[in-house]
């Protein structure tokens, strides 16, 4: 009998051949995980949203299943999946600031569903333009930043996904904040806003 990681790995190289059936067997098997990942990703949501991070997943997982990715392993779908669920929230955080200064139908629409307040959702947008730079000069560090400040990850976490020790993972994320803050600040200044996102950033530290 395959181990659980074993099986994990041959359905999603069975998904990756267009095994429809795959992505249904998967599911289970994952779905823990991708539960918790969603759960951290919305930390900040009011206490009467039970089925948010329900919602994350199944849009994030609809997203994994019909994408054309040659996936490796449990830990490379968790690493994507966390991708998928940002730029998810990401897309949200901009419809909800558009929404803002369209109509309060679009509002409540918009919290009914995720409910993320319009802070978060700056925030979420300034990371969001930023990383793809972090990204250019150093990948790990961009993904570190991702797991960590993003979706809540432990070191350890961050560690079995990425496949590097918890030391590193907490060195890259020293080392990111610091390079975001200063990138985050700069963006701000040039367009006469302020660095809320990139102090709220600098100064976030979780306890887990």
């Amino acid at each position: 009998m395959p181990s659980p990681d074993g099986e994990v790995t041959q359905l999603l190289k069975a998904m990756s051949r267009g095994d429809a059936g795959a992505g249904e067997r998967l599911l289970p098997l994952v779905y823990a995980e991708l539960h918790k990942l969603a759960r951290s990703y919305m930390r900040k949501e009011r206490p009467s949203h039970t089925l948010q991070p329900t919602a994350l997943i199944n849009e994030a997982y609809l997203r994994l299943a019909k994408g054309s990715t040659d996936w490796q392993n449990r830990s490379h779908f968790i690493g994507v999946a966390a991708t998928v669920m940002r730029r998810i929230l990401v897309d949200h955080a901009r419809a909800h600031l558009a929404a803002a200064r369209g109509g309060k139908l679009q509002q409540v629409e918009w919290q009914e569903t995720f409910g993320l307040p319009e802070e978060r959702s700056r925030e979420l947008i300034a990371l969001d333009d930023a990383l793809p730079e972090l990204e250019k000069v150093n990948p790990r560090q961009a993904k570190v930043v991702e797991m960590r400040y993003v979706a809540g990850l432990t070191f350890e976490e961050i560690g079995n996904v990425l496949g590097i020790s918890p030391r590193s993972a907490k060195r890259d994320w020293a080392v990111a904040r610091v390079w975001l803050f200063k990138e985050i600040s700069g963006r701000a200044s040039q367009a006469h806003g302020n660095a809320d996102s990139a102090g709220r950033l600098y100064n976030t530290e979780h306890t887990r």
